[in-house]
C-alpha cells in the first residue's frame, strides 16, 4: 500500500499543495492507502444549505437534483456544493482498513459507522443514486468513500434507528457547542430555532441556563414554532423573518426588556441573516454562527457598521465529545426524539 498524509494531502489533484476541504478536485480512486478506510456508502446526508440550494436549482425535480449531485461529485471527487462551499456527511460499513491503522482504530470490517468530517473534503465515488428524501436531506447510494488517518466517526448505536442517527449527528456540533457556551443565568436566542440543529440547540439551552436563566425561540412558520411550543423547549416564542434585522431587533428587545441576549446561536440555512444576530446580541454578548449559509465577512462589517462589540464565532462542527452529547439528547427527551423521527428519519 502506497503511504498517505493523515490529512489527505496525497489525495488533492487541484490545485497541489492544499489541504482536501478547499481544494477543487481530489482523487476519489477508491484504491486506499495504507493510512485510509474503505467505506461501503449506504446513505448520504447533504448539509442543509447545501441541499436547500440545490433542491432550488433543480426546482425541486428528483432527477433533476440526482443529476446536479453527480456532475458534484464527478467533477471535484468530493460531494461539496460548488454555491455553498459545505457537504454534509455519511453512513456507511467499513470495508477496508489501512495497514499503518492496525492498533491505531478500534474500527472493525464490518462496523456500521458515521462519519463526523464533511463531504466537502471526503473522497467520494456515487455508482448509483437510489432514492433521493428530499424533505429530510438524505439520499441513499450505492458507492464507496474515504475516511482519512485524521477522519473522525462515530459508530452507530444500537439503540437508535439509523436514519435517525444520521440526521442528529449531521448537527451534532450545534448542541456540543451550545452545552460549552451557555451558562446559568444566560439569555439564549436560536434563531432557526424550530429546525433540525435548532430544536437540539434549544434543548441544551434550556438544560443550561437553569431557572433564572431563559431560552428564546425564533422560527419563521407558525407550524414549525407551535411543535416547538408543545415540546416545552423554551421559553419564549416568537414568529419572525429572520433575514429582517429590524423586525428581530425589536421582537427580541420587547420579550428582554431591552437587555437583549447573551448569547444567540444562528441555525437558519439562508443567506443574509447575519444583522439580525448582531442587534438581537448584548454588546459584550456572544454571537455562534453554526449555519453554514453565514457570510463572515457580512457579520464582521455589520457589526464594525453598527458600532457592536460583540464576539461572533465561527461554526466549527466538532467539538470533543460532540457526538455522545447530540445522541444523549435522543435518550433523555421523548419529546424531542418524537418530532425527529417524524421530521428528519
Amino acid at each position: 500500500m502506497k503511504k498517505g498524509c493523515p490529512y489527505g494531502t496525497h489525495r488533492v489533484i487541484e490545485p497541489k499543495g492544499v489541504l482536501p476541504q478547499p481544494a477543487l478536485k481530489i482523487d476519489n480512486n477508491m484504491e486506499i492507502y495504507d493510512n485510509e478506510i474503505l467505506i461501503d456508502v449506504q446513505t448520504l446526508n447533504i448539509d442543509s444549505a447545501s441541499f436547500t440550494q440545490i433542491k432550488e436549482e433543480a426546482g425541486g425535480d428528483i432527477e433533476k437534483i440526482k443529476e446536479i449531485m453527480m456532475d458534484i461529485v464527478n467533477t471535484r471527487g468530493k460531494h461539496q456544493n460548488p454555491v455553498t462551499g459545505s457537504g454534509g456527511m455519511l453512513i456507511g460499513r467499513v470495508e477496508k482498513i489501512g495497514l499503518a491503522l492496525e492498533g491505531k482504530t478500534n474500527l472493525k470490517i464490518g462496523d456500521k459507522i458515521a462519519t463526523l468530517v464533511s463531504l466537502s473534503l471526503t473522497p467520494l465515488r456515487i455508482d448509483e443514486i437510489l432514492e433521493v428524501r428530499k424533505d429530510i436531506d438524505q439520499v441513499d447510494i450505492r458507492g464507496k468513500a474515504i475516511l482519512f488517518e485524521s477522519g473522525i466517526y462515530a459508530v452507530l448505536p444500537d439503540d437508535i434507528p439509523e436514519n435517525l442517527a444520521l440526521s442528529v449527528l449531521d448537527v451534532a456540533g450545534a448542541p456540543a457547542q451550545t452545552a460549552k457556551l451557555v451558562k446559568p443565568g444566560d439569555t439564549v436566542l436560536v434563531i432557526g430555532g424550530a429546525g433540525k440543529s435548532g430544536m437540539l440547540c434549544l434543548y441544551e439551552a434550556k438544560k443550561r441556563v437553569g431557572v433564572t436563566g431563559k431560552v428564546i425561540c425564533l422560527g419563521y412558520s407558525q407550524e414549525s414554532i407551535d411543535r416547538v411550543k408543545e415540546a416545552n423547549l423554551a421559553d419564549y416564542y416568537i414568529k419572525a423573518d429572520a433575514t429582517n434585522a429590524v423586525e428581530v431587533m425589536e421582537k427580541i428587545k420587547e420579550v428582554t426588556n431591552g437587555e437583549m441576549a447573551d448569547i444567540t446561536i444562528n441555525c437558519v440555512n439562508v443567506p443574509n441573516t447575519e444583522m439580525a444576530s448582531i442587534l438581537a446580541t448584548k454588546d459584550n454578548g456572544l454571537i455562534y454562527f453554526f449555519s453554514m449559509a453565514t457570510s463572515f465577512t457580512k457579520a464582521a462589517l455589520g457589526a464594525e457598521g453598527v458600532g457592536k462589540d460583540v464576539t461572533m464565532i465561527i461554526g466549527n462542527g466538532y467539538t470533543k465529545g460532540h457526538a455522545e452529547i447530540a445522541l444523549q439528547i435522543m435518550r433523555e427527551s421523548e419529546e424531542l426524539r418524537k418530532i425527529y423521527e417524524e421530521l428528519y428519519a
